[in-house]
């Protein structure tokens, strides 16, 4: 029996297999360490969105390669000649081959290099799993996504949509729940299509789980705008619940339909208007946040205005800034690439932007008065969020999954500042 350790990186779902994969370790007879050094065996769940990212993965693989080395998650399935250049005798697990695992560490354990990467037939609802946050239930409710976005290598390591039943899911919930989760997070690859391969969507699955008899909230994870009409209605309904906090995250990308047309999107930035319009109108505090990547390689002055103009004009509260980076395997790296520098000069100009929407946006909460549930452990001390996902921070000790009425006293650009009045 090994001691192992394991590291993740990337978006929640990546973190969720990361979970799954160190519950199959333990149900395995083996046992987990906290650091390499101690390790028999090292497991990293990889992501491959961003050039940036993906040289950090590189980095972390010759680290640890020093002993027994599985790379897992969407690298291997995506760049395998890449992570093979960095570490020739690590074994490979894809992120749909989770159900080979054990078989993966076994043979690395002996010196046997395996390659995991074909999809298995193994549901990741119901795994055995080890929780990061003690506080959080992450549960995946789909793999792949029903998008050809020609800057996205997420489609070429997770494939087309395969939804989890939803009973499967609900049943999923309450584990979290009764194993003393008060936060779950539904996650995929793309939230807004779930269900349309099963005869189901997005919002029925919401309704299913807030049905819980409990006290939890929930977090709906990201969605693309191109299958939101579809749902819109029926999801806003969804979101009228005390339990479901008042927060989505909607990736526009671009404020240019040419771009979004390039970037094979499928929808508009009127799409994007038309439901953030829709969610403004039926509920007056409501978190909206969305992506942006700048420098997309036929992104013209005149498009990049059109997202800086779409900005002034939606004021999402929060923005993730991306850099286009041309990824492997994936059709906008043929394509002629703007200059750096030019992309470099755009992401300052809209990060100055997004710095000053986001304060503004924090400072309308100083005066507000309300419960907060303390859900994660960073630098700073801990955590909490408001029903509007609102990140809070407090100077009073607190433990996590504790509630506390907090009233806000001051704001910066990533969170609030309160203190506890209850």
């Amino acid at each position: 029996m090994a001691k192992i350790f394991v590291e993740a990186y990337g978006c929640s779902a990546s973190f969720a297999d990361s979970e799954m994969i160190s519950g199959l370790i333990l149900n395995g007879g083996h046992t987990l360490v906290d650091n390499s050094s101690e390790s028999d065996l090292n497991v990293i769940v990889t992501c491959s969105v961003k050039d940036s990212t993906a040289n950090k993965m590189m980095y972390r693989i010759k680290s640890l390669k020093t002993k027994p080395l599985i790379v897992a998650g969407c690298l291997p399935k995506a760049e395998k000649n890449v992570v093979e250049k960095f570490s020739g005798n690590a074994s490979l697990l894809g992120p749909n081959s989770l159900g080979k695992t054990l078989q993966v560490i076994n043979s690395a354990l002996s010196g046997k290099k395996q390659i995991a990467l074909e999809d298995s037939d193994l549901s990741k609802v119901g795994l055995p799993k080890v929780r990061l946050n003690p506080a959080v239930g992450i549960v995946e409710i789909a793999n792949g996504c029903m998008s050809e976005c020609t800057f996205c290598q997420t489609k070429l390591s997770k494939g087309d949509l395969s939804s989890y039943r939803l009973g499967d899911i609900v049943r999923q919930v309450q584990t979290e729940i009764k194993e003393g989760c008060k936060e779950v997070w539904l996650t995929s690859t793309d939230n807004g299509c779930y269900g349309f391969d099963i005869g189901t969507d997005l919002p029925t699955l919401v309704n299913s789980v807030v049905e819980i008899p409990e006290d939890f909230m929930v977090r709906v994870g990201m969605m693309n705008p191109m299958y939101m009409p579809r749902i819109k209605e029926k999801l806003i309904e969804s979101f009228d619940n005390d339990k479901v906090f008042k927060f989505l995250h909607i990736p526009v990308q671009s404020g240019s339909d040419k771009v979004l047309h390039d970037m094979k999107r499928g929808h508009t930035a009127g799409t994007f208007r038309e439901i953030v319009k829709k969610i403004k109108e039926r509920f007056t505090e409501f978190t909206i946040s969305t992506d942006i990547i700048v420098g997309f390689p036929s992104e013209t002055e005149e498009d990049f205005q059109k997202t800086i103009s779409l900005l002034d004009e939606i004021k999402p509260d929060v923005v993730n800034l991306s850099k286009y980076s041309a990824r492997p395997g994936t059709d906008a790296a043929e394509w002629k690439q703007i200059d750096a520098a030019e992309v470099k000069r755009r992401s300052k100009l809209v990060f100055e932007q997004i710095s000053k929407l986001s304060m503004e946006s924090n400072q309308k909460w100083i005066g507000w008065k309300g419960k907060v549930l303390f859900d994660e452990k960073t630098d700073e001390g801990i955590k909490g969020r408001n029903f509007a996902y609102k990140p809070i921070s407090v100077e009073e000790k607190v433990e996590i999954g504790q509630s506390y009425t907090v009233e806000i006293i001051d704001a910066t650009v990533k969170r609030l500042i309160g203190k506890i009045a209850s």
